[in-house]
C-alpha cells in the first residue's frame, strides 16, 4: 500500500505538473478528512506521510489554551492545567496528540483518496491562478462575456473568470454573451466557490481609473484625480488638481477637441462628466463642485460638517439639478452636506439663528437685548468665546468698558460651569445607557436631558423619536434601539 501511495503521488505530480510536496500535502489533507469521519464530534486530525517510504501516521490533537480563556472549542482544545497532567513540560500554543489507527485503503479507498487529492490540487491551481492575477495589480480588466448567470455577467479574462453582478452594471445597459466589456476590480472573495473576482462598472473608482488610463499626466504625477461621484449612466463629477503650474488640469482631462473625456463617456454609455478643480479650501471646492451654478455666498458650519450655499432664483435649478442630482453629486464629491437656499431663505434662517442666540445670551448671561445684540454684531456665537477669548479682543469692543467685560466673562464661565455640572449629573444617572456599545457620555447626557435614563427607557422609543431627540440618522437610531431591547429576549 505504501508503494501504491508513492506511485500515485509520482503520477499525479507529472500529470498536473506540480511538485511532489504539493501532492503529499493534498494527500495528507485527504487522509485527515477520511480519518475525521470516524468521529461524530469536530475532531482536529493531523496526518503525516513519509516522503520516502509512503507510510502514514494519523493523530487526533488538541490545542493547549490558557485556563483563564476557557474552552472555546471543547472538541479541539485542552486547558493548560489538564494538559500538564499528560505532558509535564507542555506550553500554551502546543498540541497534545493521540495516535490513530492507519487507514486501510483497498481499491475503492485509493480511488476516493485520488479524487480528494485531485480536488485539493485543483484548489491549489485555482489559488495560484488568482495569486498570479492579483500580482499583476490590474485595476481595470477587459474580457468577453462567457455566459449570463441570474442576471450577472460571467466575464472571461485570460485564465480568470470574473463576475459582474447586475447591481454593478450601468443601469439600462444591455450586456450579452460575446460582448467585450471593461470593468473595475471591485473586490476579491477568496472564500467563494465560484468566481472570486467581483467587478463593477458603476463604482466611482471605475471612472477615476478610466481617466488615469486616458491621461498620461496622471501616471507622470503631474495631475491627480482627488475624488469622483457618479449617478451611473447619467452624470458624474470628478475633482482634479495639478502639481505643475504650467498644466491646466481641466483642459488636460478634456483632451484635444474633447478626445479624452469623450473616450471615457463612450465607455460609460454616454455618461455626462463634469470636471472640477479640487481645492484645499472646502468652501472653494464646494463652489467649484456646484458648477455650472454660480454661488452668491456660502456659510460653513464645521460642527455639522455642512455648508449653506446661497444662489439666486436664476441659478437655483442649476444648483439643485434634475431630481437633486447636481447638489447630491457635489455633496458626495466634496464630503460636505450642502444646503441650497435662496437669498430670502438665507435671510430668514439668519434671523431665526440671531433670535435664538440673542435669547441664549439674555438668559444665560442675564443681560438685556441691547448687550446681546452688541455681542452678536461683534461675531460672538457662544458662551465659550465670551468666557475664554483673549481679554484684548474683548477690550476692542467700543461699547464695553473693562468692568463690563470682566462681569460678562465671569457670568459666561459660571453658566458653562453650571451646564458642565448638570451634564455630569445626567451622565451619572445614565450609567445603564453607557453599557451599550457605541454609547458616548455626550450622547448619554443628551438622552438623560430628555428623561431617557435606562436601556428600558431607550428601548421604548421609536426610531424617529430618538432621531429627533439626538440628531442621529435613522439607521444609527434603529441600531441603538435594537441593542437596548436585546436584554428583553435573553
Amino acid at each position: 500500500m505504501s508503494r501504491e501511495i508513492l506511485l500515485l503521488v509520482d503520477a499525479l505530480a507529472r500529470e498536473k505538473n506540480v511538485t511532489r510536496d504539493v501532492v503529499f500535502d493534498a494527500l495528507e489533507g485527504a487522509l485527515a478528512s477520511a480519518m475525521k469521519k470516524r468521529f461524530k464530534e469536530d475532531a482536529d486530525i493531523r496526518v503525516s506521510v513519509d516522503r520516502l517510504s509512503g507510510d502514514h501516521e494519523g493523530f487526533r490533537r488538541w490545542l493547549v489554551v490558557p485556563d483563564e480563556a476557557g474552552l472555546q472549542a471543547p472538541d479541539r482544545e485542552e486547558m493548560l492545567s489538564d494538559a500538564l497532567d499528560v505532558v509535564s513540560d507542555i506550553e500554551v500554543g502546543e498540541y497534545i496528540e493521540e495516535p490513530l489507527e492507519p487507514i486501510e485503503f483497498g481499491r475503492i479507498g485509493a480511488q476516493a483518496a485520488k479524487q480528494a487529492i485531485l480536488q485539493r490540487i485543483r484548489d491549489a491551481e485555482r489559488e495560484q491562478v488568482l495569486t498570479d492575477f492579483l500580482d499583476r495589480n490590474e485595476l481595470i480588466i477587459s474580457g468577453s462575456i462567457k455566459r449570463m448567470d441570474k442576471g450577472d455577467a460571467i466575464v472571461e479574462t485570460g485564465k480568470i473568470e470574473a463576475r459582474l453582478p447586475r447591481s454593478e452594471m450601468i443601469p439600462k445597459e444591455n450586456l450579452r454573451v460575446g460582448d467585450r466589456v471593461r470593468a473595475w476590480v471591485f473586490k476579491v472573495d477568496r472564500t467563494a466557490r465560484g468566481q472570486q473576482v467581483i467587478l463593477s462598472r458603476n463604482a466611482p473608482e471605475f471612472i477615476k481609473q478610466l481617466f488615469e488610463n486616458e491621461v498620461p499626466e496622471i501616471e507622470q504625477g503631474l495631475l491627480e484625480i482627488k475624488g469622483a461621484a457618479r449617478d451611473p449612466g447619467v452624470r458624474a463629477k470628478i475633482a482634479v488638481v495639478a502639481y505643475d503650474k504650467r498644466i491646466d488640469p481641466i483642459g488636460t482631462c478634456v483632451g484635444m477637441r474633447g478626445s479624452r473625456v469623450t473616450a471615457v463617456r463612450n465607455e460609460l454609455g454616454g455618461e455626462q462628466v463634469d470636471i472640477v478643480l479640487w481645492s484645499e479650501d472646502p468652501a472653494q471646492f464646494v463652489i467649484g463642485a456646484l458648477a455650472p451654478a454660480n454661488v452668491e455666498s456660502i456659510v460653513v458650519d464645521e460642527d455639522r460638517h455642512a455648508m449653506d450655499v446661497v444662489v439666486d432664483e436664476e441659478n437655483l435649478p442649476k444648483a439643485i439639478g434634475s431630481k437633486g442630482q447636481n447638489v447630491r453629486l457635489a455633496s458626495e464629491l466634496t464630503g460636505w452636506q450642502i444646503n441650497i437656499m435662496t437669498p430670502e431663505e438665507s435671510q430668514n434662517r439668519q434671523e431665526v439663528e440671531r433670535a435664538n442666540l440673542r435669547s441664549t445670551f439674555m438668559t444665560r448671561l442675564d443681560v438685556d437685548e441691547e448687550v446681546a445684540d452688541i455681542l452678536i454684531d461683534e461675531g460672538f456665537t457662544g458662551l465659550e468665546e465670551i468666557a475664554y477669548v483673549p481679554m484684548q479682543e474683548l477690550l476692542e469692543i467700543e461699547s464695553f468698558d473693562e468692568d463690563t467685560i470682566n462681569e460678562l466673562r465671569t457670568r459666561a464661565r459660571n453658566a458653562l460651569l453650571t451646564e458642565a455640572i448638570a451634564q455630569e449629573e445626567r451622565v451619572e444617572t445614565a450609567q445603564d445607557l453607557l453599557s451599550l456599545e457605541g454609547m458616548t457620555p455626550e450622547l448619554a447626557a443628551l438622552l438623560a436631558k430628555g428623561s431617557i435614563h435606562t436601556r428600558d427607557d431607550l428601548a421604548e422609543l421609536a426610531t424617529d423619536e430618538l432621531s429627533e431627540l439626538t440628531g442621529l440618522d435613522e439607521k444609527s437610531a434603529s441600531d441603538f434601539i435594537i441593542a437596548a431591547r436585546a436584554h428583553w429576549f435573553e
